[in-house]
């Protein structure tokens, strides 16, 4: 992995020469990503992240955490206990030397089953279970990492409407496999992540997934095609 996001948000911190990330999917076009966005404050963020960071409790584990932005809100702001977890090596190290005082590298499915209060997945949180062949994977690992009375914290949008309708308001969608099933890829200063799966989920096919592994789920927030559910142990 040549970690573009990570190199960008840590040419962004030490002020080296930083330049826009570039993202496409399979269904899109390139997309110009400022890498401010990534250290946004509180009062920058969507409703759905500011909502996901009030609901917060106890002990926090942020999965995806990138520059470290919703970690440092709820250790500094609410004095929570925060575990940072990213895959990137770069966006751990930022996270550090911007003051996250737990901050680990590595994929949440290998991560040490301890307990948490509350585990965030936001900024599409859902993407990280890459496909629903798979998604049962990851969702029983997240039942093993919550505490008895814990809550997941997670936001996805429906993609339904990037496709083409017809004239009788019927949607053009492959044939083959759940639309939300994109390959997502990373362009920075010239470099190209491999693509990799990313995932977007209308909250039924979440609800359902969610309901077969455990959960019991409610949609907490919605903002135009994009929500917010929380998810709770039956």
């Amino acid at each position: 992995m040549k970690d573009l996001m990570g190199q960008a948000i840590h040419d962004y911190y030490h002020n080296n020469n930083p330049e826009d990330l570039q993202t496409e999917t399979s269904i899109s076009e390139l997309d110009e990503m400022p890498v401010a966005y990534l250290f946004r404050e509180f009062e920058e963020m969507n409703i759905l992240e500011q909502k996901a960071l009030d609901l917060s409790k106890g002990k926090v584990l942020d999965i995806g955490a990138g520059a470290g932005s919703h970690s440092l809100y709820l250790q500094d702001k609410k004095g929570l206990a925060v575990t940072a977890l990213d895959i990137s090596p770069k966006s751990i190290e930022i996270c550090k030397s911007r003051g996250v005082r737990q901050a680990v590298c590595g994929n949440m499915l290998q991560f040490p089953e301890e307990e948490f209060d509350t585990i965030i997945l936001l900024m599409n949180g859902t993407g990280i279970f890459q496909s629903l062949q798979v998604i049962d994977i990851y969702l029983k690992k997240l039942y093993a990492l919550l505490a008895k009375n814990g809550q997941i914290l997670i936001d996805s949008t429906d993609i339904i409407y990037m496709f083409d309708e017809d004239e009788d308001g019927g949607v053009y969608i492959p044939a083959e496999g759940y639309y939300g099933e994109l390959d997502y890829i990373v362009h920075y200063k010239g470099q190209s992540e491999d693509p990799i799966k990313w995932l977007y989920l209308d909250f039924n096919t979440l609800k359902n997934a969610a309901e077969h592994n455990g959960f019991r789920i409610e949609k907490v927030l919605q903002q135009d095609d994009s929500y917010l559910a929380r998810l709770t142990k039956k």
